[in-house]
């Protein structure tokens, strides 16, 4: 169905090219998973079998894409809407319309299908991916995740034979993100669609794959196989895959179910240890001497829709809370309300003991920080280094502070490249650089791995755990549970804009199926979380 001769693309004034030496096939009717390192291509891979690159993103093609038989090369974009269906990586860059249910027609009326049609095509996909309450909201007023999967639905009511989906759950709650695998399954195993997926959670989507194609590095041939082979020697795999490298169990389970039934003899040994320690905010010195956050009676409203009900949230210093639940929850408007921009209806707000809203946004900049979803809200300068230069000026910072941060989290980006050329990922690290430059004393991420690979995600985590032993409070809102698990002291779940549940994170993630990391439901009921804790335990013994 898709068929790499040879591709090599080379961007514009790039040093190397993106993507080198990619000769491989994709059968008809297999769903097959994209994995590597963030900026190793996976985008730029992706976009060759929708047209999209060359046509829009420019660089030279070399070699040959065909998808059913058409060369991507010939056909732009359009000539092939009928049977190539694209969801990128920033569902805001993929609407056209105005409302959900217009956005899902909106493919059916470009290849003119008929009035009934469409009009059973959109029932049916509201069904599938959870929209039927959400047909009439503006998209503009909906979450990041509902407008994920409404990008996806847009793409899915045109029935095409091939879909290309850059990271599809990177921004949905579990429990949406089992749902649109499960659409994905039915599609290619009912209807024999043939599904190219590129997602760095791979603990959602690995057990799934009928075949892995590994960009191991920039310019690197691929290497295609089996996904259990395939994840042996991949650079980056998902907890069960690194428990079962730890265990030597072989060959290496892909789901929980596998490696709970290869998993009873590390079930003995570690019941024979003593439990983890459970993580407790570090005893770092303030950074302010008032309180980070502290939130009362909070309601917020926008329209006729109650986002959040009688709030109550205190977040001492050096403390890392995770605010977990369903896309539309209310995380991000709590988050939003934190930096000034919501308004409360009713409660109050203080952060660093001002209030958001009645404060100069240069005088809100030394109290909080927001890294918000989208990463270009903040970016706007034409190079990494001029971002990093300004976000020292703003924040006073030493010169090199920022560029610093980017070298942490970034190690390979250049100075000289446009933000715009970064991957979702990448954009999203320097965005969280521009923001820690100030070092605020509370500390705001929404979404802050989306788009990560695993070792970014290590590097996030050092440091954020160094800025809360400094002191700084962290507060944020993830679907990433294994990013909890890791990091998080408190886990805060709210449903239906209510806080529902508040305690430690080992009690809180334990006692839900679907906020439960992996390493947990595998080793239940004992109390280990994550595979450096097992780690750490299996090396502590006589």
């Amino acid at each position: 169905m898709i068929r790499f001769e040879q591709v090599s693309v080379t961007y514009d004034d790039a040093a190397a090219p993106a993507l080198q030496g990619v000769d491989l096939t994709v059968p008809e009717g297999e769903l097959c998973l994209l994995v590597g390192p963030s900026g190793v291509g996976k985008s730029t891979l992706l976009g060759t079998v929708s047209g999209l690159v060359p046509h829009f993103t420019g660089g030279t093609l070399h070699g040959r894409v065909t998808v059913a038989g058409r060369d991507t090369r010939a056909h732009r974009p359009r000539e092939l809407a009928d049977v190539v269906g694209t969801v990128g990586q920033d569902p805001l860059a993929h609407f056209v319309t105005d409302t959900v249910e217009d956005e899902l027609a909106y493919g059916m009326e470009s290849l003119g299908l008929a009035p009934d049609v469409m009009r059973r095509r959109v029932e049916e996909t509201l069904d599938l991916l959870g929209l039927a309450t959400l047909r009439d909201r503006p998209i503009a007023t909906l979450s990041g995740g509902q407008q994920q999967r409404v990008a996806i639905g847009s793409v899915l009511t045109t029935h095409p034979e091939v879909l290309v989906l850059d990271e599809p759950t990177s921004a949905l709650d579990p429990g949406a993100a089992e749902e649109v695998l499960a659409v994905l399954q039915r599609l290619v195993h009912d209807l024999g669609t043939t599904v190219l997926l590129a997602e760095h959670r791979l603990e959602r989507v690995v057990q799934y794959a009928d075949q892995v194609i590994l960009l191991p590095a920039p310019g690197a041939a691929p290497v295609v196989g089996d996904p259990a082979e395939i994840m042996a020697v991949s650079p980056v795999h998902p907890p069960v895959v690194a428990l079962g490298r730890l265990a030597g169990w072989s060959p290496l389970p892909l789901s929980v179910r596998d490696a709970r039934r290869k998993a009873g003899p590390l079930r003995e040994r570690l019941a024979q240890l003593d439990a983890p320690d459970a993580p407790a905010a570090p005893e770092g010195t303030a950074v302010t001497g008032a309180e980070p956050a502290s939130v009362t009676g909070l309601g917020v409203r926008h329209g006729r829709v109650v986002a959040l009900r009688d709030v109550e949230l205190s977040v001492r210093a050096g403390e890392t809370v995770a605010l977990m639940g369903r896309n539309g929850a209310g995380k991000s408007t709590l988050l939003r309300t934190l930096v000034g921009m919501h308004k409360p209806t009713s409660g109050s707000v203080r952060v660093g003991g001002v209030v958001p809203q009645s404060t100069a946004p240069a005088e809100l900049l030394r109290h909080v920080g927001l890294v918000p979803q989208e990463p270009r809200d903040l970016l706007y300068a034409d190079t990494v280094a001029a971002e990093c230069e300004a976000a020292d000026g703003d924040a006073a910072a030493a010169p090199g502070t920022c560029r610093a941060l980017v070298s942490e989290l970034l190690p390979d980006v250049s100075d000289t490249t446009h933000p715009r050329d970064l991957s979702e990922g990448q954009r999203l690290a320097l965005a969280l650089a521009v923001v820690l430059t100030a070092r605020p004393p509370l500390i705001l991420l929404d979404e802050p791995t989306r788009g990560l690979d695993y070792a970014a995600k290590a590097r996030l985590v050092e440091i954020l755990r160094a800025l809360a032993a400094e002191g700084h409070a962290i507060v944020l809102a993830t679907h990433d549970v294994e990013l909890a698990a890791e990091l998080a002291h408190r886990v805060v779940v709210i449903a239906d804009g209510e806080i529902v549940a508040d305690g430690p994170t080992a009690e809180v993630v334990v006692s839900s199926p679907a906020f439960a990391p992996q390493v947990a439901k595998i080793l239940a009921p004992l109390p280990w979380l994550t595979v450096p804790q097992v780690r750490t335990a299996l090396r502590e013994t006589p």
